[in-house]
C-alpha cells in the first residue's frame, strides 16, 4: 500500500478501459489523481467512484490550450504533478491502400501529437515543483512488429515509443530526475482491442468477453500493475525502457483477427 502516496498523477482516457483502470490502482496506493478524457459522463462518474483524491477534466488531447488548462488546474487543485500516464488513444481501422490521410492524421494527431504535448507541459511543471517525477506513454506491440489491417495506429505507436526514447534523454541531459518509459501491451481486455479482433468499429461487453475466451487477453489491471511500478519510487532508474506486456506475441507472428 501508499506506493505512489503523496504524488499528483494526470491519467488521459481516464474514462474506461486502461486509463480508468490506471487511475484507480494510483489512487488505491496512495495518489490524487487527475482524470481527463472527452467522455465527460463516465470520466465524472469514474472520479466519483474514486473519491474526493480524483478530479475529472474534460480533455481534446490534440488541443495545446487544453493541455494547458489540464496542468494548470492540476497544479491548482492539487499543489503539485508527479505523474502523467498518455493513456488516451485511437484505433483506425484500415491497410496503407484502405487508409484515407483524414483518418491517418487524426489517429496520429491523437495518438502521437497528444503524447507530444503531454510532455511538452508536464515537464517544466514536474520540474517546477521539484522532486522528479515520472511519464508513462501508452504505445502498443503494433509500434515494435507493425499490424498491416491498422497501419495509421502502428504508425502513430512507433512514434510513441521513439518520441519516449528522446524525452528520457532530454530528461538524463538536463538531470530533473524525470523519467519517462513507454509501456507496450498486446491483447486487452478492452473495446478498442476487440474492435482490431473481430475487423468491425464497435463490440458489445459480450463480443470482448467470447473474444477474450478464444484468444488469450490481458485485463486492463494487469496493465495498471505495471504503470503503477513506473510511477513509484521502485523504478527510480528505469528511464527510456519499452516495458512489453504481451504473453510473448512479439517473438511470435501477429495474433489473427477471429
Amino acid at each position: 500500500m501508499d506506493r505512489v502516496k503523496g504524488k499528483v498523477a494526470i491519467v488521459t482516457g481516464a474514462a474506461s478501459g486502461m486509463g480508468r483502470a490506471d487511475a484507480v490502482l494510483l489512487a488505491q496506493q496512495g495518489a490524487q489523481v487527475v482524470l481527463t478524457d472527452l467522455n465527460e459522463k463516465d470520466g465524472m462518474a469514474a472520479a466519483k467512484s474514486i473519491g474526493e483524491n480524483a478530479l475529472f477534466i474534460r480533455h481534446d488531447v490534440t488541443d495545446e490550450d487544453n493541455w494547458k488548462l489540464v496542468v494548470e488546474r492540476t497544479l491548482e487543485h492539487f499543489g503539485r504533478l508527479d505523474i502523467l500516464v498518455n493513456n488516451a488513444g485511437l484505433m483506425t481501422m484500415g491497410s496503407v491502400v484502405d487508409t484515407d490521410l483524414e483518418s491517418f492524421r487524426l489517429t496520429n494527431a491523437v495518438n502521437s501529437e497528444g503524447v507530444f504535448l503531454g510532455c511538452k507541459h508536464a515537464i517544466p511543471a514536474m520540474e517546477a515543483c521539484g522532486g522528479g517525477g515520472s511519464i508513462i506513454n501508452m504505445s502498443s506491440v503494433a509500434a515494435l512488429h507493425g499490424m498491416s489491417f491498422i497501419i495509421a495506429y502502428s504508425a502513430s505507436k512507433g512514434a510513441v515509443a521513439a518520441l519516449t526514447k528522446s524525452v528520457a534523454l532530454y530528461c538524463r541531459e538536463q538531470a530533473n530526475g524525470i523519467r519517462c518509459n513507454s509501456i507496450h501491451p498486446d491483447g486487452v481486455k478492452t473495446p478498442m482491442v476487440a474492435k482490431v479482433m473481430s475487423g468491425r468499429d464497435t463490440a458489445t461487453q459480450e463480443e470482448i468477453d467470447a473474444i477474450a475466451a478464444a484468444v488469450p487477453m490481458c485485463e486492463p489491471t494487469d496493465i495498471a500493475n505495471l504503470v503503477l511500478y513506473l510511477a513509484s519510487d521502485e523504478s527510480g532508474f528505469v528511464n527510456g525502457a519499452e516495458m512489453v506486456i504481451d504473453n510473448a506475441a512479439t517473438i511470435t507472428p501477429p495474433t489473427p483477427r477471429v
